[in-house]
């Protein structure tokens, strides 16, 4: 095994298998093409287009009218077992980062529409007096439905609507390692990353911001909403032999701590692998 395979499986996709979903003349999201014939089912709020193009219908002009509409054929299919129950958490659907949300969508359906879902991972670390730096790494709780019992980076966290990062990395913070805004708020944010991955669900077009916080030896989070079982500080050169020789990290966990070694100096050019590793790092939703 190596670094470069957590890149490739993070970025393994066939678009054959889907069509492009389109809400007023934007491309949001990418559904399967049985999913995208059921929903067609549903005339008052789909419809096709030009080609294998999915459309929201246009007569739902405002955002609210269109979350709406979306949410009640959700559920609908949530109860013939199609698509997941929702949660209720939304998330925004965008054109791009930064602009008002076309609509938003609950964040448990989000693969099977194959929008473009944003979150946020925080790199916990500690400098030793020799230099060297360990990492937090979390636990997750082996009753998690995502990815239970494997390790996982000190705070991570979707980005749901209407809430700022900066906002959204103080909650999570506090939920997941106890660490209170003092604390928290002198995260660094150091970038972000992507990919694209099939998944059962359907097709995650993901962007994750990153932070890097660097944490004083006395300064020890905690769980707080149960997702983590328990924290360990890990040595920086035992977790990169941790990511490139198993699967015991949560699989989007490998990218931010790769993404780590890099600007720490503990991936260097030399690596055979480097440029597509950096390349992966960065990959483009499908066009």
């Amino acid at each position: 095994m190596a670094f470069i395979d957590h890149i490739r499986a993070c970025n393994r996709h066939d678009l054959s298998g889907f069509r492009p979903w389109l809400v007023a003349g934007v491309r949001v999201g990418w559904v399967r093409h049985a999913l995208a014939e059921r929903l067609l089912g549903f005339a008052k709020v789909f419809q096709a287009g030009a080609g294998d193009q999915l459309l929201l219908n246009p007569a739902l002009g405002r955002p609210e009218d269109r979350s709406a509409a979306v949410a009640v054929v959700a559920e609908s299919l949530a109860a013939e077992g199609r698509l997941s129950a929702p949660i209720g958490e939304l998330y925004p659907v965008l054109a791009r980062w930064g602009t008002a949300p076309l609509l938003c969508l609950d964040r448990a359906v989000a693969a099977s529409f194959g929008i473009r879902a944003y979150g946020l991972h925080v790199n916990g670390f500690v400098r030793r007096a020799d230099g060297g730096v360990d990492l937090w790494i979390g636990h997750r709780a082996r009753d998690r439905k995502v990815a239970p019992g494997q390790l996982d980076n000190m705070i991570a966290g979707g980005q749901p609507a209407g809430l700022s990062l900066r906002d959204n990395l103080l909650k999570e913070a506090r939920e997941e390692a106890g660490l209170g805004a003092a604390i928290a708020g002198r995260a660094c944010p150091v970038g972000a990353l992507s990919y694209v991955m099939e998944t059962p669900a359907g097709l995650r077009p993901d962007v994750l911001f990153l932070y890097d916080l660097e944490m004083h030896k006395d300064e020890i989070p905690s769980n707080e909403d149960g997702e983590v079982e328990r924290f360990e500080l890990v040595p920086v050169d035992l977790v990169a032999k941790i990511v490139r020789d198993t699967n015991e990290f949560k699989f989007n966990c490998n990218l931010v701590i790769i993404d780590f070694l890099f600007r720490h100096g503990n991936l260097d050019p030399d690596h055979k692998d480097y440029l597509e590793i950096l390349a992966g790092l960065r990959s483009e939703p499908p066009q």
